[in-house]
């Protein structure tokens, strides 16, 4: 088969994924590493998982930290991009723990704000709402700066129903968020929705909290799928980013297929003569997306 295949130059992990991998790496590289805890998956990505395992890293959850769990006496942990609510902090250094903190900066950033919102908000009987996956790292980290007192909404569906319980009410302040991986477009769509359902405008403030280098691929991978024939789209299976990205490319090519690793490629995707296109998520690593190009190439 005449295929000819790109690489989307924009795709890969982002800054703060890249951060945590190579600490990690560094640290499991050192002659006398013990070993080294990831809480939770240090990214979404099944194939990367199985390569960092290899070198030594070994995964736990959050509930590791709890009494009588398994984790040896002065085990280091290592928190991802993702970040953690304030209880992990406080749950590792009660039991000895040396904790590698690779929270991306931006999410830290969100996190401060969060906090400072809720202090504002407090003596107003307001609300923090947080767009964003219910259950997702971030979120749980996000939700656990304010004591779990935030509404986390995934759409206009949840939004609305927020209102019919009477966790909002169109009378108080509201401070908007969004978690940093979400699409931006989504998100400005979400504050218009909320905004209309205030009983003054003013009491609503949006904060731009979408990852800039989240809300720029967004646009470029637009293109990217529209400039191909058929669009091949590298992403783990648990990656929230990647089911918004592969969506969005599949908006505007609907021949895109997602795959997580390189043998899940149908050959009867592809014509005779077609531009593929091979692009990812956040949290895909380039060598896989290398390997899936190479992988297309001897079809």
């Amino acid at each position: 088969m005449d295929l000819t295949v790109e690489i989307d130059p924009g795709s890969g992990f982002c800054g703060g994924v890249i951060r945590a991998i190579r600490q990690a790496e560094a640290y499991l590289g050192a002659p006398d590493a013990g070993p080294l805890w990831s809480l939770g998956p240090i990214v979404h990505n099944e194939e990367e998982q199985r390569r960092l395992r290899a070198q030594g890293l070994r995964e736990a959850d959050a509930s590791a930290l709890e009494p009588g769990a398994a984790l040896p006496a002065g085990a280091t942990l290592l928190i991802r991009a993702h970040g953690e609510p304030p209880r992990t902090y406080r749950l590792a250094a009660e039991r000895g723990y040396t904790l590698i903190d690779c929270t991306c900066p931006v999410v830290l950033k969100l996190q401060r704000q969060i906090q400072e919102a809720y202090a504002r908000l407090r003596g107003r009987g307001g609300r923090i709402v947080i767009f964003g996956k219910t259950g997702h790292a971030e979120i749980l980290g996000l939700v656990g700066q304010v004591g779990g007192d935030a509404l986390v909404v995934e759409d206009a569906a949840m939004l609305e129903a927020a209102f019919a319980r009477g966790e909002l009410r169109p009378d108080v302040p509201v401070e908007l968020f969004s978690q940093t991986t979400k699409d931006p477009q989504e998100y400005r769509a979400l504050a218009a929705l909320l905004r209309s359902r205030l009983a003054d405008p003013a009491l609503l403030a949006v904060h731009d909290t979408v990852c800039g280098q989240v809300a720029n691929r967004h646009a470029a991978l637009a293109g990217f799928a529209a400039a191909h024939d058929a669009v091949v789209f590298v992403a783990g299976r648990a990656s929230s980013n990647g089911r918004v990205l592969c969506a969005l490319c599949r908006s505007v090519n609907p021949r895109t297929w997602q795959v997580s690793a390189p043998e899940e490629i149908d050959p009867g995707w592809f014509r005779d003569g077609d531009r593929v296109g091979v692009c990812g998520a956040t949290s895909t690593p380039k060598w896989l997306l290398e390997r899936t190009a190479a992988r297309i190439a001897t079809l």
